[in-house]
């Protein structure tokens, strides 16, 4: 048996990996299934178990898990593309025997209302009918959707965005990453739905503040229409596709789908969520 991290090479699959050898869960009975075993190799040499799988080629995924296998499916980041992909490690999964499969969804489950929502609760519908025990950590937003981009908001002095006075109460990706481990280490968490957010929902005018007074800039909130922050993210080469989510999103949070501060993360990895003002610190360091 092991624990097996699928898109082990992206920013969360990553600090997952870490979190379970943090743990001291053996590095021989992790397993990061990856596409590029070169962008894996700093996982081999520290004795991870590499296998190599590509969403899009569902053959290539039959023998990727084993009975007893506990599995994370982090959610693929092609959007559009995820029910297939996700459809295919289900199957394979559901074949395999394997004793859990967790998932990262999105806050709100199937009660989210916005585009960004519906092929996580495809994928829920998927898992929830396989007859697999199963976990949803449905994570809410990122620290570093944001904080990992300041340089544009730095240079013009201002924070744009159409989502009004809407809250967000976002956690760091390394505290998502955590729930993860606490469930593929732990017991009693098949059948559950954990929604995952941070313990302090804030605006952005709150977070324009904060990035102001850790950076010494004049920094202020725009408040735009949607047609205006769709313009303004194409013209700054989002595609328009990922731009027109980005949006939505927005509207989402000005609707409060994205402020609920449920508890359920800070209890799974038994510390506070990490504050906002942390992620902002990291992300002015670079």
């Amino acid at each position: 048996m092991s624990i097996v991290i699928t898109g082990a090479t992206g920013h969360l699959g990553r600090l997952v990996i870490e979190g379970l050898l943090t743990a001291d869960v053996p590095a021989g009975e992790i397993a990061a299934v990856v596409r590029d075993m070169d962008r894996a190799a700093d996982l081999a040499e520290r004795g991870v178990e590499l296998r190599v799988a590509d969403y899009n080629a569902p053959e290539t995924l039959r023998g990727v898990f084993t009975a007893g296998d506990r599995v994370l499916l982090i959610s693929s980041s092609e959007v559009g593309r995820r029910v297939a992909q996700h459809g295919a490690v289900v199957d394979a999964a559901r074949e395999a025997g394997v004793a859990l499969l967790a998932y990262t969804s999105i806050l709100g489950g199937p009660d989210a209302d916005f585009d960004l929502a519906a092929e996580h609760k495809v994928t829920e519908r998927l898992i929830a009918e396989s007859g697999l025990p199963y976990t949803f950590l449905r994570n809410g937003w990122y620290h570093e959707n944001y904080t990992e981009h300041l340089a544009p908001v730095l240079e013009h002095g201002t924070v744009i965005a159409s989502a009004g006075e809407g809250r967000v109460a976002s956690a760091a990706r390394a505290d998502y990453a955590a729930a993860a481990v606490a469930v593929l280490t732990g017991e009693g968490h098949e059948g559950k739905a954990y929604e995952l957010s941070g313990d302090v929902a804030w605006s952005m005018a709150e977070y324009a503040a904060e990035v102001a007074a850790q950076s010494g800039k004049d920094i202020s909130y725009t408040d735009v229409p949607a047609e205006r922050h769709l313009a303004v993210l194409t013209g700054a080469g989002v595609p328009e596709p990922m731009a027109a989510i980005l949006v939505d999103v927005d509207a989402a949070v000005g609707r409060g789908r994205l402020a609920g501060t449920t508890g359920d993360l800070a209890l799974l990895i038994g510390r506070p969520t990490t504050p906002l003002a942390d992620a902002v610190s990291a992300g002015l360091r670079g």
